[in-house]
């Protein structure tokens, strides 16, 4: 069992900059911004008034209209996109082996913004005015209990709600339940719908996000001296991941191998990391460990990247600390779509599969005056036509949550 190997066969994504593998992709090598002044409500009174929003789902498209009125929008998104991932992949759920199916999905708050619109009506009309979905529509787990009813897949089924690096640590732990013989193939990755006026403000009130509000495509800037903060986002992702073996044996395409993961913990803030670095230092040295890797193999990494003062400098004291005076190609690509909480690990792990699989390394998007504090290979312009045989993704949360998945080329 230990023998298994994990790969990538289809890719799944509802973003700001484009819905589908190929437009995501298509969005990424424009590498234009998607953040725009909040339309979903009004935001008068915050500090930020800015997002990457999902202007284009529907989701009737992917489900008929009774399933889609039990669900939320997090919910909804997450079946969106697996649903996408399998077609990307090849897959009919009704011709898989359904008890050999998994899916493994990450959210930092769930369906909290429809619990969050579900008070308002309590407050205005009493508890009959309350849709009777709200019980089973806010908690994680929906998101992959919503997906194994709508898909008919009865294998192992968890929500890990790890911040912002859950899309991250769900793929890892798909990876690590291959490996185990658990399932044939897996559903992994991360989903978020918090932009809401309660959620958002909430952020707002932490002064994390950036005030750039006259210029919204150029507030999210990774590694900039002049960053101020995150955009929040919103979106989903799912990749299928599939043992080595059953994807050869139905003739799949496959895109990448995840080689490796690990998570550590901080065990020092709520929302600042460990200045030194040392414990996200660590999860980056034992994922390489885990895909009996060195530094020396890998060609890039995409960088959790969030835009924040602190984040961005520990990051950086990070990579440098495994990679020495050693160049890898580094971008954050947080700058396109905004940061998406919990689902940012999981377009983050779609955007490094497509960068192995097409040979092309994406810019880090609104870099104009690098951070000198960083000293980073940072990817600028019109990135890179590189072939790397490796790269790394790393995602950063609150509870001082630290993951990094490492993929390979096939």
């Amino acid at each position: 069992m230990g023998d298994r190997r994990a790969v990538v066969t289809g890719i799944g994504c509802v973003t700001p900059i484009g819905t589908g593998v190929q437009a995501m992709w298509d969005g990424v090598k424009k590498s234009e911004s998607a953040v725009r002044s909040i339309d979903r409500f009004t935001a008068e009174g915050l500090r930020s008034r800015i997002a990457a929003q999902v202007t284009d789902f529907d989701p009737i498209q992917y489900m008929d209209k009774k399933r889609a009125h039990r669900m939320d929008r997090y919910s909804q998104l997450s079946v969106a996109a697996g649903s996408l991932a399998l077609e990307h992949a090849g897959i009919r759920p009704e011709n898989a082996e359904q008890e050999r199916v998994g899916i493994f999905m990450g959210s930092a708050l769930g369906g909290i913004a429809f619990a969050e619109e579900q008070c308002g009506q309590y407050y205005t009309g009493g508890y009959r005015s309350v849709s009777p979905t709200l019980g089973f529509s806010v908690f994680g787990g929906a998101a992959s209990c919503n997906m194994a009813m709508a898909f008919g897949f009865n294998g192992p089924n968890e929500t890990n709600s790890m911040s912002c690096a859950s899309g991250a640590v769900a793929i890892g732990r798909a990876l690590q339940s291959i490996r185990r013989g658990e399932a044939d193939f897996i559903l992994a990755g991360g989903a978020e719908a918090p932009l809401s006026p309660l959620s958002f403000g909430a952020f707002d009130m932490l002064r994390a996000m950036s005030t750039r509000n006259e210029a919204p495509g150029r507030a999210s800037r990774p590694f900039d001296r002049n960053r101020d903060g995150f955009v929040m986002g919103e979106g989903a992702a799912v990749l299928v991941i599939e043992d080595e073996a059953h994807a050869k044996a139905r003739g799949a395409t496959i895109l990448a191998e995840v080689g490796g993961f690990s998570v550590s913990n901080d065990a020092h803030h709520m929302s600042a990391p460990l200045p030194c670095g040392s414990q996200a230092s660590r999860a980056l040295r034992q994922a390489l460990a885990d895909a009996d890797m060195s530094p020396d193999d890998v060609g890039y990494i995409n960088a959790h990247g969030s835009s924040t003062l602190l984040n961005d400098v520990t990051e950086s004291l990070v990579i440098r600390s495994v990679f020495g005076s050693r160049p890898v190609a580094v971008s954050g690509t947080k700058g396109l779509y905004g940061h998406p909480l919990g689902a940012s690990g999981a377009i983050e792990a779609a955007i490094t599969c497509m960068s192995l699989s097409d040979g092309w390394l994406p810019p880090t998007t609104n870099l104009e005056d690098p951070d000198p504090q960083a000293q980073l290979d940072l990817i600028t312009g019109d990135g890179r036509s590189v072939q790397a045989d490796a790269a790394l993704s790393n995602s950063y949360g609150f509870g001082g949550i630290n993951a990094t998945l490492v993929f390979r080329r096939v």
